[in-house]
């Protein structure tokens, strides 16, 4: 083991890389860490428009741009392509190509870090045309960032089911009209019109925040025929003023809630998740892991089904909020400076954030957004202590933790599972985590599930059995109370009817016969 004691709250388990860059071929699991879960495939799903614009918050966070960027850029894209006689079809191309365009973000992130010594400020600094000039060496290890990110993000749309336009707008978003773009294989018309109507529609959304209007306008009118069609750049500069305006007028409109007509089409949670963990080359696949130990946690401590399945789905986003900030403060050995702390604690802020401007993500991503408190309110973001943490944002932050123990480390190697279980158990009883929803989770790693309910001979009320559920899980009748919005002699009558019905006089045989009968 590296450096002093680990603590399970020592950097919020912040992980660090191994040195090598993110997998070039898609989205896949890492080989240095064998998962905990062996499952099947996931069965959260999400609405295919939310899982588009989950990742296109993904990569505005990696960009270091605001989280409405590839929002509005979306929208000026569609209109460029309307503007040049786009039909439907065209336009919507436009949009999801400019929704998607940074979703390969993630995947280059460790390049970019090697490269240019931060990931999201270089990125910025790049497309803002306000980063420095790069070297011969630097221009030569931009390409093959750009190939990792063009692949990557094409996979994305092939697996979203978004159609060809779609995906080879963004297999070739980085071309330039004279063919001197990235990786520099079309030139002119063989280039998809949707690159342009985006690239156009991105540029005039960041240097007009940058530089102002008229300084983007300028540069656009610059690059024109050479980066994009002469023709299309002065259509797009004539009309960007008044499109701007209409967009910040769109943008004060407070989102709909989701219809009532037609199910969307669903796809699975998962990719959104698997997208988040390409930030850091070890970390593939962690948050499927996070999940399904969440969800079994969860389950052993005796929450139903849609509040087990509540907890998984936010395991499988709450490393969104990582794409924020940069791979070195993760990767970085030794003692963390106050200032690394303070911007580690972002992540799970910008997690709920991202997520949480998506009305039917929303109570996930709130829910994700407790990974990493703890008991004792030494957690991030919000250092909740004690009776303001509930069973399932326990249960989610205790996941985390075991997962981040039993997972390897730069400053140290993956720990077995005894002294996973070990250390999680001391930092219990120093109260960062619930006892005894770290026994469960530790239960859950080993392959532990909850028994099919016996036919009980007793009934308790669903309030009875809240009581006593708390209870079980080591609270006194005050923080039941508190937590349940009840009185505390309320409580007590609950909890006495429950052990009436249980035949029972302490709250451990209450417990026990209550979990035996299947009962919480």
């Amino acid at each position: 083991m590296v450096g002093s004691p680990v603590r399970v709250d020592a950097r919020l388990e912040r992980v660090s890389s191994v040195s090598g860059n993110a997998p070039a071929g898609g989205i896949g699991r890492s080989s240095e860490s064998a998962p905990l879960f062996r499952r099947m495939d996931s069965d959260a799903r999400i609405a295919l428009d939310d899982a588009v614009r989950s990742l296109a918050f993904i990569g505005d966070l990696s960009m270091g741009r605001p989280t409405d960027h590839s929002r509005r850029t979306a929208r000026l894209a569609a209109r460029l392509a309307a503007a040049a006689g786009g039909g439907p079809a065209e336009r919507r191309v436009a949009h999801d190509v400019a929704l998607l365009r940074w979703s390969g973000c993630t995947a280059n992130a460790a390049g970019f870090d090697q490269l240019l010594g931060d990931d999201v400020a270089s990125r910025e600094q790049m497309f803002s045309q306000t980063l420095r000039p790069l070297n011969a060496e630097e221009q030569r290890g931009i390409l093959p960032l750009a190939e990792i990110h063009c692949e990557v993000s094409g996979d994305i749309a092939r697996q979203l089911g978004l159609g060809e336009g779609v995906e080879a707008g963004l297999r070739h978003i980085f071309e330039a009209w004279d063919g001197h773009g990235m990786p520099g294989q079309l030139a002119g018309d063989a280039i998809p019109p949707a690159v342009f109507h985006v690239t156009i529609a991105s540029e005039l959304e960041i240097l007009s925040r940058v530089h102002g209007l008229d300084e983007a306008l300028l540069r656009v009118r610059r690059a024109a025929g050479a980066r994009y069609p002469a023709a299309l750049a002065e259509l797009a500069c004539a009309a960007a003023r008044d499109w701007l305006a209409e967009i910040d007028a769109e943008e004060d409109e407070p989102e709909a809630a989701p219809g009532h007509g037609a199910p969307p089409r669903l796809v699975p949670l998962t990719l959104v998740a698997d997208v988040a963990d390409l930030k850091l080359p070890w970390l593939a696949g962690q948050s499927r892991q996070v999940a399904d130990c969440a969800r079994a946690t969860a389950a052993l401590l005796g929450l139903d089904e849609a509040a087990a399945g509540r907890v998984h789905r936010a395991g499988l986003i709450h490393g969104i909020g990582r794409a924020a900030l940069p791979n070195h403060l993760w990767n970085k050995a030794g003692r963390l400076s106050p200032g690394d702390r303070e911007r580690l604690r972002l992540m799970p802020y910008w997690t709920f954030r991202a997520a949480g401007a998506i009305a039917r993500l929303k109570p996930d991503a709130e829910l994700a957004s407790y990974a990493w408190e703890k008991l004792d309110g030494s957690g991030a973001f919000r250092s909740l202590a004690g009776a303001a943490l509930t069973t399932p944002q326990r249960a989610l932050a205790t996941a985390v933790a075991l997962v981040a123990l039993r997972s390897p480390r730069p400053w140290r190697p993956a720990h077995a599972a005894a002294e996973a279980a070990r250390l999680l158990r001391e930092e219990a009883e120093r109260g960062a985590f619930d006892p005894a929803v770290a026994d469960a989770a530790i239960a859950a790693a080993e392959g532990a599930r909850p028994r099919a309910p016996a036919k009980a001979a007793v009934a308790l009320t669903g309030r009875e059995a809240d009581v006593l559920r708390r209870i079980s899980l080591g609270e006194s009748n005050k923080e039941v109370a508190r937590a349940l919005d009840i009185s505390p002699s309320t409580v007590r009558t609950h909890l006495e009817s429950a052990f009436r019905k249980l035949e029972c006089s302490t709250r451990a045989a209450a417990t026990l016969k209550a979990f035996t009968l299947g009962l919480i």
